[in-house]
Order: C-alpha cells, then sequence, then structure tokens
C-alpha cells in the first residue's frame, strides 16, 4: 500500500502544479504531454495570420493588414485538421505604432486600452478551433516591431526598446494586458479566455530576448492569474541554456527556433536540448523552415522517435475572402521559399510543396501512431461576383488541388467545362479566370466545382446571367505569349516578390523600351499595373494606333497605389486605366521612361 501511494505521488508531483488533474486541458508530466492521461504529441504548422491579417497585398489597397473573417479562419483550421495537425501557433498580438493611421486595428492601442474589433477576431479563432479540434498556442507579446511588440509597449511611455524589460512601469503595461487576455470573455461562447481548453498553452512572447528575472517574474504572473494553461518561455534560442530549464519553475514548456541551412546542425542542435532537458520540462520545436524536403524527412524522424512534444513549421497561410490565396514570401531566402498553401501547387514547385505537405500529413499521423486517412472530397466552392469574364474569382475549398470552371446559357443547364483543373495558386491577389470562349452579344450563368485526388465537389453558386459586351487580353507576364512586339532591353522578373505587392511575375524594360500588344478587334478600355524602381518614378505613356505604325496617345488616368507605409521596401505601384474614342483601333503601345517593371495588362476589345 505504501509504495502505491509513492507512486501515486510521485505522478502527481510531476504534473504542471497549475494545470487541472482531470478536463480537457492539456498537463504535463516531466517532460510529456498529456489529454486525458494519454499522451499529447503533434506536427503542425505555424499560421502566423490566422487571428489578423499581414498580407492583404492587392494592388489597389493601401496597406496590407486586416482582420480574417469567418470563412478564412475555417480554411486554415480545415486545412490543419485534414493534414492530421492537432496544434496551431499564432503570431503575437498586435501593438499600435505612433507613426501608422489610427483606424488600422491593433490588438493593444495603448496602456489597459484594447482593441474591440481585434479581439472579437480572436474570440473566432478559439470558438473555431474548438470545433476542428485543435489546440492553439498563444505568445503575449513579439520581440520584433512587424505588427508592433516590446519597442512599441516602451514607447508608449516614451522610453526606449530596452526599456521594457526592467521599468516598473512598463511592466506593469505589460501586465495589464495578460491580465485582459486571461480575463477576456469570448463573445461566441462566454468562456474566459483562461478557463478555455483550446488553449494550449500561453508563451510569454515570440523569439523574445528577455532577462532570466523578467520570465521569472511574468510567468509568476500568469500562473497566479492561470491555473488551467500551460506556460511557454518565448526566448529566442536554438540552442537551450541550463537556466531556462532549471531556474524556471513557472515554465512547463521550453522551445527552440530553427532556419539553421544544414539540417545536421539542426538534428545535434535538438539531440542536445533534448540531453540538457532530461526529461524536465515538454520541449517541442516551435518554429523551423526553409529545408529540403531531405532534410525535413530526417528532422521529422528524430522529433518522431525522440520525446519532442511536438514540431510546428513556419508558415501555412489560408485562402483569400476575395480569391485565391495570401501570400508571404519569406524574408532572407532568396525569394526561394513562400507561405504554404495545402494541398500544394505547381507555383511552389521550387520547394516541392505538394511532397512537402504529403510528408507533413504523413508524420503528423505518425507522431500519433496512427496511419492518414484517405483525403476527403473537397467541399463546394463559392463563386464570388463576376464583373466581366475577365475577372471570374471565387472561395477557394480547403484540401482543393484544382477548379473545373463550368458555363450555361441556362441557369438550370446543361453545363459545359470552360475551364478543367484551374489552379488558384498562380499569380497573387488577381482574378483566378477569364472566359477565353465566351461569345461577344451572349450572357452566361457560371458556377464551379473543386477537385482533388478523392474526387470532385458538389457544384458552387451559381452567378449570372453574365453580359459579355467585351472579349478581353489578360497578361499576367508569366511569358512572352501574349506580346505582340517589344523593343529595348526586356526581361521577365521573379525575384524579390515581397517588394512588387507579392506579384511573382512581372516583365522589367528600362527607359526606352516599348512592348506592343494586338488584338483581333477594336480596343476600348483597358488597365495597366505597373512598378517603378526609379525615385522619382518615371511614369509610363501609353498610345494606340489603327495599323501599328502610326500611334496617338491614349486618354488615360494613373492611380498611384504605393500604400502608406514601408515595411519591407516595396516599390512605388500606380495603376492606369486607358480608353480610346477611336472606332479602329487594334494595337495598344507601353512606352517606358524609365525602370519599370509591368505586373499586369487588361485589353478590353470588341465591336
Amino acid at each position: 500500500m505504501m509504495s502505491i501511494l509513492v507512486g501515486v505521488g510521485y505522478i502527481l508531483s510531476g504534473l504542471s502544479t497549475t494545470a487541472r488533474a482531470s478536463g480537457p486541458f492539456v498537463q504535463r508530466l516531466d517532460d510529456q504531454l498529456l489529454i486525458d492521461g494519454r499522451p499529447f504529441r503533434f506536427v503542425s504548422f505555424n499560421i502566423p495570420t490566422l487571428h489578423y491579417i499581414e498580407d492583404n497585398m492587392a494592388f489597389t489597397v493601401a496597406h496590407p493588414w486586416r482582420l480574417p473573417d469567418t470563412y478564412e479562419i475555417s480554411d486554415a483550421l480545415a486545412s490543419i485538421e485534414q493534414m492530421g495537425g492537432q496544434v496551431v501557433r499564432l503570431y503575437a498580438l498586435s501593438v499600435r505604432k505612433d507613426s501608422e493611421d489610427p483606424n488600422l486595428p491593433r490588438h493593444v492601442l495603448g496602456p489597459g486600452l484594447f482593441d474591440e474589433r481585434a479581439f472579437r477576431a480572436l474570440d473566432e479563432v478559439l470558438y473555431l478551433a474548438e470545433r476542428y479540434r485543435i489546440k492553439l498556442i498563444i505568445p503575449f507579446v513579439d520581440n520584433w516591431s512587424w505588427w508592433g511588440g516590446v519597442a512599441e509597449y516602451a514607447a508608449f511611455r516614451n522610453k526606449q526598446l530596452e526599456t521594457f524589460w526592467h521599468d516598473e512601469q512598463i511592466k506593469a503595461d505589460f501586465r495589464e494586458t495578460i491580465r485582459y487576455v486571461l480575463n477576456r470573455r469570448n463573445t461566441y461562447n462566454g468562456r474566459l479566455y483562461k478557463d478555455d481548453p483550446t488553449v494550449l498553452a500561453w508563451e510569454t512572447g515570440n523569439e523574445l530576448h528577455s532577462p532570466e528575472v523578467w520570465t521569472r517574474e511574468m510567468a509568476a504572473y500568469v500562473k497566479a492569474l492561470n491555473g488551467n494553461h500551460l506556460l511557454i518561455d518565448g526566448y529566442h534560442t536554438s540552442e537551450l541554456e541550463p537556466n531556462q530549464v532549471l531556474a524556471q519553475p513557472h515554465i512547463d514548456m521550453v522551445t527552440t527556433h530553427h532556419y539553421q541551412r544544414n539540417p545536421r546542425r539542426i538534428l545535434q542542435m535538438i539531440r542536445r536540448n533534448l540531453q540538457l532537458i532530461d526529461g524536465r520540462k515538454a520541449y517541442f520545436i516551435g518554429e523551423v523552415g526553409f529545408l529540403t524536403n531531405s532534410g525535413f524527412s530526417d528532422l521529422l524522424d528524430l522529433v518522431v522517435e525522440e520525446p519532442v512534444a511536438g514540431l510546428l513549421v513556419w508558415g501555412l497561410r489560408p485562402h483569400n475572402r476575395d480569391g485565391g490565396f495570401y501570400w508571404h514570401s519569406e524574408p532572407g531566402t532568396h525569394d526561394l521559399f513562400k507561405a504554404y498553401h495545402w494541398p500544394g501547387f505547381a507555383s511552389g514547385s521550387v520547394y516541392r510543396e505538394s511532397d512537402f505537405l504529403n510528408l507533413i500529413r504523413e508524420k503528423a499521423f505518425a507522431i500519433r501512431n496512427l496511419k492518414p486517412p484517405p483525403l476527403p472530397v473537397p467541399g463546394p466552392p463559392e463563386l464570388l461576383p463576376i464583373e466581366d469574364i475577365g475577372s471570374i474569382s471565387w472561395r477557394g475549398s480547403a484540401g482543393a488541388a484544382g477548379y473545373h470552371v463550368e458555363r450555361s446559357v441556362l441557369e438550370r443547364g446543361p453545363w459545359e467545362v470552360v475551364g478543367r483543373n484551374v489552379s488558384n495558386a498562380v499569380a497573387p491577389y488577381r482574378p483566378l479566370f477569364h472566359d477565353e470562349t465566351a461569345c461577344i452579344g451572349s450572357a452566361y450563368f457560371y458556377r464551379i466545382r473543386a477537385v482533388n485526388r478523392a474526387g470532385i465537389s458538389l457544384p458552387s453558386n451559381i452567378v449570372g446571367p453574365v453580359r459579355v459586351e467585351h472579349q478581353v487580353l489578360v497578361d499576367e507576364m508569366i511569358g512572352s505569349e501574349k506580346l505582340y512586339a517589344f523593343s529595348g532591353l526586356m526581361r521577365f522578373e521573379t525575384l524579390q516578390a515581397r517588394r512588387f505587392k507579392e506579384d511573382m511575375h512581372r516583365l522589367y524594360g528600362e527607359k526606352g523600351g516599348c512592348v506592343v500588344y494586338r488584338v483581333p478587334q477594336t480596343i476600348r478600355h483597358g488597365r495597366i499595373y505597373a512598378f517603378y524602381t526609379s525615385d522619382p518614378p518615371e511614369r509610363l505613356q501609353l498610345y494606340v494606333s489603327q495599323d501599328g505604325v502610326d500611334y496617338t496617345v491614349a486618354l488615360n488616368e494613373e492611380l498611384d497605389c504605393t500604400g502608406d507605409e514601408n515595411l519591407y521596401g516595396y516599390h512605388p505601384a500606380f495603376l492606369y486605366r486607358f480608353r480610346t474614342d477611336n472606332a479602329e483601333v487594334r494595337y495598344l503601345k507601353i512606352h517606358l521612361n524609365g525602370p519599370t517593371q509591368l505586373s499586369r495588362v487588361e485589353i478590353y476589345h470588341g465591336p
């Protein structure tokens, strides 16, 4: 009897002292995570924008920030569910910057001031994550200033970044944020955040350079308010130090981030970290990325085999409610890696996106001692309103590899397929399909179906009738097929996409160069999207012609779409709208007056 009691006492002493002894909350027993007494391990993704969008890069949008909607949150979580993921790590809570538009949504607006709009979006993330059986890791603050962090907290008090760790007033401001978050009542399910088992753990912050005394103080404060959840030390490192493991009694989990190019070096670091921990705390890989698939395979094998709680890849972006996906070119990778899009597409072939995501899915189930189930047939997509046949877009279905676009002259059918296996991951932030076979003067109804290797979805909603007044030449600058002629130094560019609003297909030309388009019928109007790399920008000029020899100036207006901030060194962006009054012109010449990168050309033509 005595030996049984001793054994039970040992088990209970290993549990986090502030986690509930029963219920659906994730608990810790030494270096293991448990849920309802069973081991809880995961392979999944960071989705930094699950609660706050930083990549709304549509050409005419002034800034990239907005809050996600129900569709976008659900799509992201459904993607993780299909991949077998059980955990998602968000990016940190956003903080207001002194110089930015005060109308931007941010979670923290000032000391003790919080944006209800932003927190309602986080409410919905928690609410929907429970429906998809996904646990969340939420960092309180960012070390960096991408969308506000420790420097902005210090700036609220007109102080420098380093004072964040020591100044009593600033520490009190940060504790007030923690108090507000933990005691917030979710507007969707009525729960206090600190009582919501959807949260796996809180993290002191993202990639913090925090002194040990600060971590100890803040961790004690979190635990005093929150008796349910685990707490992660968000100190930024790839190799743990002894004090991170031994000197922080209120920390349940430690984490490392890895972006080293050599996977063997990462494996060495992880093995060393496990030796240092020696079973005393739970350990997981919080961020890892930008490796070859072979290197990732070795890393995932190690995580599955060793006592590592989990691994989270950086990073996944979901579908965009305006069509296509959100995109994010990763800095420091020479434009090689971009945010992953489930289930993988040809646009990610350079880093073998489809193969990689299949590997992640395999290991996400393997770490749970399961085999991956068959992929589900995708749900029906949602066709968006159609302005004209050159601008057809839809809200994609999680897990869909392509889409069949169907057309009919009658709303009840019969339907013909006018676009087969159309990808929605080709041209970022652009319309997804152009009906090149539509007849001028006709009117059509449209619908779409999502497809993957499991099958074809039910049809989407029907949009129409769409009256075809003109045909459209659309050039996304993927190749030279749409050009009629050009002169001067011209080349197609794909690098530095982030600086060009994520456009990864552009045509570069220098001063004096020009490109010419010819269409089979009279040019009526059109749009040209252009970026400039000179300061000040040397604007382009537009001309039209009947015969391709004698040109006249085209009537046009110019819209500056550069935006009101420059986090990534964005280049000036201009949209040109032009029209013609001549009933016979069929040629359009775009003349460059300085270094220019053409992004997209649309020419509407017809009788």
